[in-house]
């Protein structure tokens, strides 16, 4: 970017510009609301009642308000049904009856109060049906009367209890149950593999009672070897992953695990899906707060799970069945950086000088005519090169900066087109992400081609999986209608938009200043919300460098020249200069003489960088992009990689 661009206002436009400063200025429309599907963002709004009609489409959604990040509206579920310990989305309910409906589907079924641990609801079978040693799965049942229904349509039929694995009911007669006494042995007691010869029985029911004589025992069929009933404890409680104690009964181990906190109940008998046994009882909180990859807390309402982890850094909330992230605050800020060259050892030399940049840019394409012809100096190696240290490139396309060509380039729909397939083709054959595109010193009176270039570009590059960003100057909300840049029809269109928030004071000022004075910058942010932008579709400039200003000794203007940041250390030290501080712009103010002249500028330095970034931050913005690349200092990049 050229960074020595012309103005073209002329005092009349001005007159115009202010004169409609007067007349009632568009309505803000920065963004308040957020709507979310767990933590994925969904739509940004100003208004309220809009963000919660379009929430009310999505299950798992919230509306939340940008800034506090309190959560304004959600539709999340207060029930959840499981089966054997498994769940899915579509068990969800917000009452209780509509979650009990659904579990009395399924056997094996039970109903949890997110908001509580444990279960609120189930239908566990409590009694089972034999047919001697058979039995089925559709035998079990909740009830005793539903499960003498059931044995009273079978001959020689008994009913075991679930909870303490007694022989409770039967209809085999006493002559029955005489013959059956009377023949050789059938079933053989074990306690893990010990057996004695008098627990040898004819009789299965003898045998049922010998057997709950020894926990953990087994009665096995002595001719197939299968094991026919079994009171082996199978529920085993957990605290985290610490095993305490094992049960046979569901009942007794749900009654000790409510003891403890974090505790979980696995079935050893449970059927494994996917090759492991879920937990079929829990009172863990639902809702578990980490920070990065690491638990710290879990709550059993979002709202406390909230109040707890806006105080870290990097932190989320997870639910507790599948780690579902339904909130988090680790977005973080993008690193772009522009080259200004398209020199491959330019290029590759600025990248290797940086740390934590996600986006480069380098200087490959300009407009060439007014025809539409593509001023082309990109090189596939080096694009290759940077895909492979892992940067997205997206490739600068300027208009050359000239306000004529680009009037007679935008008023030619053939010239558009053609320079577009051109340039989208090129783009797609070096292999890069997207296109960045600066056009600046366009005419006003462009405005309309100017957003009909951008949809027609946006449109045939998005067809091609390519990002657009465009490059638009700081502005004024005050005159912005009467500029070539319309931002609320921009801003749904192109992917992101890169606030140009420096040049406050330029080359071509009659007074002195800063680059880019941190309020000024605030303020330019808070401009661009208005229009509506989406935040994290807004990337903000920040300048590496910085204007120094030659005043004679009446403190006249004599001229100005641009100094990179990393160059200002030595040169302060050189010089003895002074620093004062600068409450206007927020930043050090550096003075010394030199050949009878006295230098002024604005210091930018790792402080000041870092106020910038917290300015991207406190507006929750997509990130950041310096110009430009090659005036920093490698430990400038230490310290932001630490900010983001």
């Amino acid at each position: 970017m050229n960074r020595t661009r012309k103005i073209i206002i002329t005092l009349s436009v001005l007159t115009l510009l202010f004169s409609s400063a007067s007349s009632a200025l568009a309505a803000d429309k920065t963004s308040k609301y957020r709507v979310y599907q767990d933590n994925r963002i969904l739509l940004e709004t100003s208004d309220y009642k809009s963000a919660e009609a379009y929430a009310k489409q999505f299950a798992s959604s919230h509306v939340e308000e940008i800034g506090t990040r309190q959560w304004l509206w959600n539709n999340y579920p207060r029930y959840k049904v499981y089966q054997q310990g498994y769940s899915s989305s579509q068990w969800e309910f917000a009452t209780l009856d509509q979650a009990i409906s659904e579990a009395s589907k399924w056997g094996h079924a039970s109903v949890r109060d997110l908001q509580s641990g444990g279960w609120v609801w189930n239908n566990y079978p409590g009694f089972r049906v034999y047919q001697g040693d058979i039995t089925l799965t559709s035998w079990e049942f909740p009830t005793l009367d539903q499960a003498i229904t059931e044995a009273k349509k079978w001959s020689n039929s008994h009913i075991v209890n679930l909870n303490d694995h007694r022989w409770v009911w039967d209809n085999i007669s006493e002559a029955k149950k005489a013959e059956l006494r009377s023949g050789a042995p059938v079933y053989q007691v074990f306690q893990g593999d010990a057996a004695l010869d008098e627990w040898k029985f004819s009789s299965l029911e003898d045998a049922v009672f010998e057997s709950l004589k020894w926990s953990n025992s087994q009665i096995r069929n002595i001719a197939t070897g299968q094991v026919v009933y079994s009171n082996v404890k199978p529920y085993k409680v957990y605290q985290y992953d610490h095993y305490l104690d094992s049960f046979l009964s569901l009942d007794s181990a749900i009654a000790y695990a409510k003891q403890f906190d974090h505790t979980k109940i696995m079935n050893d008998n449970a059927p494994l899906i996917s090759g492991q046994a879920k937990n079929i009882w829990n009172n863990y909180p639902y809702y578990q707060v980490f920070q990065n990859e690491n638990w710290i807390s879990d709550f059993s309402s979002i709202s406390n799970a909230l109040n707890y982890a806006t105080g870290y850094a990097n932190a989320s909330i997870r639910e507790f069945d599948d780690s579902t992230m339904i909130w988090d605050n680790m977005r973080k800020l993008q690193f772009w950086g522009w080259n200004g060259s398209s020199s491959d050892t330019t290029i590759r030399n600025q990248a290797n000088n940086t740390s934590g940049l996600d986006v480069i840019s380098p200087t490959y394409f300009q407009v060439a005519d007014s025809s539409g012809n593509l001023s082309d100096t990109s090189n596939k190696d080096t694009v290759a090169w940077l895909k492979k240290q892992g940067y997205t490139v997206y490739p600068l396309v300027s208009n050359q900066f000239d306000s004529t060509l680009t009037t007679a380039f935008l008023t030619s729909p053939q010239a558009r087109t053609k320079f577009i397939n051109a340039l989208v083709n090129k783009a797609v054959v070096l292999g890069v992400d997207g296109l960045n595109i600066d056009f600046e010193s366009v005419a006003g009176k462009d405005r309309t081609n100017m957003t009909a270039f951008m949809q027609e570009l946006t449109t045939t590059a998005h067809s091609k999986g390519l990002i657009i960003s465009i490059d638009l100057p700081r502005g004024s909300v005050k005159w912005n209608a009467q500029t070539a840049f319309d931002h609320e029809k921009l801003a749904p269109m192109v992917d992101y938009i890169i606030t140009m928030t420096y040049d406050q004071y330029w080359s071509g000022s009659t007074e002195t200043g800063s680059v880019a004075g941190l309020q000024w910058v605030e303020d330019g942010i808070k401009e661009f919300l208005s229009y509506g932008i989406p935040r994290d579709k807004i990337i903000m400039g920040i300048p590496f460098y910085v204007r120094e200003w030659r005043l004679d000794d009446t403190g006249k203007l004599i001229d100005s020249r641009a100094l990179m940041m990393k160059d200002l250390p030595s040169i302060m030290a050189a010089n003895h200069a002074t620093m004062t501080w600068d409450s206007q712009f927020n930043q050090y103010k550096v003075e010394y003489t030199l050949d009878g002249f006295k230098r002024v500028f604005w210091l930018e330095n790792e402080d000041t960088v870092k106020a910038r970034l917290d300015i991207a931050k406190k507006y929750e913005l997509g990130g950041v992009a310096a110009w430009r690349l090659g005036y920093d200092a490698n430990s400038l990049w230490s310290a932001m990689i630490q900010q983001k």
